[in-house]
């Protein structure tokens, strides 16, 4: 009762309203865009080949991008070369002391960082569209159908179907780009984050009716059904928790007076959450094992990288313990530049602030450095078995949908920040948001 009372609230704050329609016409938008194909294709061939795809990667891909890939639609390339851009410029903040000088300008740095991450989109997506002409050519559908129209499959009308292909997906990519930038600045925030997720939900309502409609006729069991189910939301249930906890450092703050009055003294604590991250090391390492597949598209007739993009494929222990040591790394890498245990030393040591036994300046940064890579690493382990494990379990229970923990990861998360955009929304208008001030006073600390 109280979710539906603070949702009706959105309603009644003129800026929160505008910001959430503006928010779900850009989603809208995007969700048309995804079904708009590029020219040239043979739509019956091209929908043959999507189902009897049992590639599962292809599929996760296709579900990021929320099946625009399948349908060779204009954004079938979605923000996946943007967050790969994104990807890079941080590693070079890190590697080229230039790029690292220009991320700790403050605005203006950060405006030069988008700028340069945008031309490498650009870079990016063109390189991938160029792929997937590749691959459309490659492919065919029942009875050797092939995908690309007979009069674009040879000479100029080659060339013209690639260059038509590169230009459009290019364009598409960037026009997602620019609705997600739009949703952060104008819209409830998280812009990047909302498209992905728009994309794995809208094919949702699609997969519970297959699997009902295969329960219906008997080709899949009731009880397994019910343990799909219940497996997902302990899922749900097990991702919640852990982005819930907590762990709380202890801060005093020094007495002042102010006037006549001594103020101060009262305790504090700085809190560092388990899963400093969130879903974002999630989203890199899934970009990052997209490249082996990308790669294969443009070279489909040698034998050898064919085979050797089958060890990076879900399912194997190759792709598991890749995808979770990418996980694991950016998963550090990313709280390492939201999180500066130095900066944060400095900032308490200047407001006079200090944790109890502990001595201000640098060992108060080696203390909260130390804190955070022993709480880093249980929430790194925890996004690589719930992004790796349900591949197993999905292959165990034969289902027949794509069932994938970083999907449910992806989406938990980011419901979860969304409803604390919301919450910081009608805190600030004097509205009691969503989540109960006790719920939030008794998370347990980890």
């Amino acid at each position: 009762m109280r979710f539906f009372q603070s949702f009706a609230q959105i309603w009644k704050i003129p800026d929160l309203r505008t910001r959430v329609l503006f928010t779900l016409g850009m989603l809208l938008v995007y969700r048309l865009g995804g079904l708009i194909p590029i020219p040239g294709i043979d739509y019956k061939a091209l929908s043959q080949v999507a189902a009897g795809s049992s590639n599962d990667l292809f599929n996760m891909y296709n579900m990021f991008v929320g099946g625009a890939f399948s349908r060779a639609a204009i954004f079938a390339q979605g923000i996946m070369p943007y967050i790969s851009a994104s990807i890079i410029m941080q590693l070079m903040g890190t590697i080229i002391p230039t790029v690292g000088k220009l991320q700790k300008e403050g605005q203006e740095g950060r405006n030069k960082i988008s700028q340069y991450t945008r031309y490498l989109t650009v870079v990016i997506a063109a390189v991938q569209a160029a792929g997937v002409s590749v691959y459309l050519f490659s492919q065919t559908g029942q009875g050797g159908q092939p995908v690309v129209l007979e009069m674009f499959r040879s000479g100029a009308g080659k060339f013209m179907f690639t260059s038509m292909t590169i230009l459009t997906l290019t364009t598409g990519t960037m026009f997602v780009m620019y609705l997600g930038e739009q949703i952060t600045a104008r819209g409830i925030g998280n812009g990047t984050s909302l498209i992905i997720f728009i994309g794995i939900v809208a094919q949702l309502p699609q997969h519970i009716l297959n699997e009902g409609k295969l329960v219906l006729s008997g080709e899949h069991d009731v009880v397994k059904a019910i343990l799909i189910a219940g497996i997902v939301f302990a899922i749900i249930a097990f991702i919640v928790l852990v982005d819930q906890g907590l762990r709380r450092i202890p801060l005093q703050n020094p007495r002042r007076m102010v006037g006549r009055k001594l103020m101060g003294g009262a305790a504090s604590y700085l809190p560092l959450k388990v899963n400093t991250a969130g879903v974002i090391p999630v989203i890199f390492a899934s970009s990052i094992m997209f490249i082996p597949s990308t790669l294969a598209t443009f070279l489909p007739n040698i034998q050898s990288v064919q085979e050797i993009t089958q060890y990076f494929l879900p399912g194997h222990w190759l792709y598991a313990v890749s995808f979770s040591a990418l996980i694991i790394f950016f998963a550090f890498f990313y709280t390492a530049v939201q999180y500066n245990p130095t900066d944060i030393a400095d900032n308490l040591k200047k407001s006079g602030g200090f944790i109890p036994g502990i001595r201000p300046g640098k060992k108060t940064a080696e203390y909260i450095d130390y804190v955070l890579t022993r709480i880093t690493l249980p929430g790194a382990i925890f996004l690589s078995i719930i992004s790796v494990g349900p591949y197993y379990i999905k292959d165990s229970l034969g289902t027949s949908f794509y069932l994938g923990g970083t999907s449910v990861l992806i989406c938990v998360g980011v419901a979860l920040e969304t409803l604390r955009q919301f919450e910081s929304h009608l805190r600030t208008r004097h509205y009691e948001g969503f989540l109960e001030k006790g719920r939030i006073r008794g998370r347990r600390g980890y």
